[in-house]
């Protein structure tokens, strides 16, 4: 049937036409816009440290800078007065999943999570966004709502940000916290006696590659994702009121490369008990089945020099240990005296948690030091 015209001579039955007949596109998928999504695409470490000190950037640095390159950690921490240290950090990467809300509370709860690794509590987050023009409003409305949620879940407000023109995806958070000076968990705080416990499971990396193979499935996808928008807020405050000194996040260096800084930090030897290593559904299958992320090439070369690996370990495990996890859990160096009361509070407070080894004495030198997977 032949369309009406009005007075202006657009067809006056044009909008029924577009809205009934009109084909449907398809639902945007967002890691078809992408090569590699999550803290997989994160610059390796050992690139990432020949690039910074290529650099010139360790100069000299003002007293009240607590934590700043010459002292790397998880987040920057400046001290504004004896009560009052002030936190600064951010992160951002592509998609690892296709739903727009599921990825902003994903690259939030990643962002927001160096703060508590640091012992902070958030303030306030500036959203770092970077999109296709053709990416539809709702798409990015639906990011930003997501990280928006996550950072009034954390305490803050999400204030602000900036966007630019990208072909490529890419979302993620500046954070600003706050904690004391004096009870900051930072990398360097383990101390040999040690027992290291691990508040997540490992295996994101894992998954989500094997879902870009069509090798995961759903109901193991929809683990990890659940797990990744979990917050690290509430085993942050156990440790930090548990006088805890030495943690660290889990996130694009994995388990080893993060333990491996943990390790150098403090001067000496992380071991790893493989077979305590808590994996999420699915990704010991993957490791076993030849799956890896790109990111984990970067890890073994990074941790390589450092990492002696005892016979019997499996291969699928020592992927695992490899394996770059995306908004992963709290690494934290608890003392004997104070591991019962730490996993009670963690029970209490709804926390997972699972011992997965403990803390070595080494020789005098940060190059005595290093990590085990046993």
């Amino acid at each position: 049937m032949r369309a009406l015209a009005g007075a202006s001579g657009c067809p006056a039955y044009h909008r029924v036409v577009t809205t009934l007949d009109a084909p449907r596109l398809p639902p945007i998928r967002l890691t078809e816009l992408t090569d590699c999504g999550g803290c997989a695409a994160k610059l390796g470490a050992d690139l990432l440290a020949d690039a910074l000190s290529g650099l010139g950037a360790r100069g000299p640095e003002p007293a009240e800078l607590i934590v700043g390159l010459e002292r790397a950690d998880d987040a920057a921490a400046y001290r504004i007065s004896d009560e009052l240290a002030i936190i600064g950090t951010l992160d951002f990467f592509p998609p690892l999943v296709d739903d727009a809300r599921t990825f902003g509370e994903i690259a939030a709860a990643n962002a927001l999570s160096d703060v508590f690794a640091m012992g902070g509590r958030v303030l306030f987050a500036l959203s770092i966004a970077a999109f296709p023009e053709e990416l539809p409003r709702d798409t990015m409305a639906a990011i930003f709502d997501g990280a928006a949620a996550k950072v009034r879940e954390a305490g803050g407000t999400l204030a602000g940000g900036h966007t630019i023109r990208d072909p490529e995806p890419k979302y993620g958070l500046a954070v600003v916290g706050a904690a004391h000076p004096d009870r900051l968990l930072r990398k360097g705080g383990a101390r040999p006696g040690d027992t290291l416990l691990l508040t997540k499971r490992l295996g994101t990396g894992l998954l989500v590659s094997g879902r870009r193979q069509d090798r995961t499935a759903d109901a193991d996808l929809a683990t990890a994702i659940d797990q990744m928008r979990q917050l690290n807020r509430a085993a942050s405050e156990v440790l930090v009121a548990n006088g805890i000194a030495g943690a660290t996040d889990v996130t694009g260096f994995g388990l080893l490369g993060h333990g491996l800084e943990m390790a150098r930090a403090s001067g000496t030897r992380l071991v790893f008990d493989g077979g305590a290593l808590p994996a999420l559904p699915g990704a010991l299958a993957l490791a076993g089945a030849g799956v890896e992320t790109g990111g984990a090439a970067h890890n073994r070369r990074f941790v390589l020099p450092a990492l002696t690996i005892d016979d019997g370990v499996a291969a699928d495990v020592v992927t695992l240990a490899h394996d770059p996890q995306t908004s992963g859990g709290l690494l934290a160096a608890i003392p004997g005296e104070r591991l019962a009361a730490v996993e009670a509070a963690l029970d209490d407070a709804g926390v997972e948690h699972w011992r997965i080894g403990r803390v070595e004495a080494v020789g005098r030198t940060d190059e005595d030091a290093g990590v085990r997977l046993a």
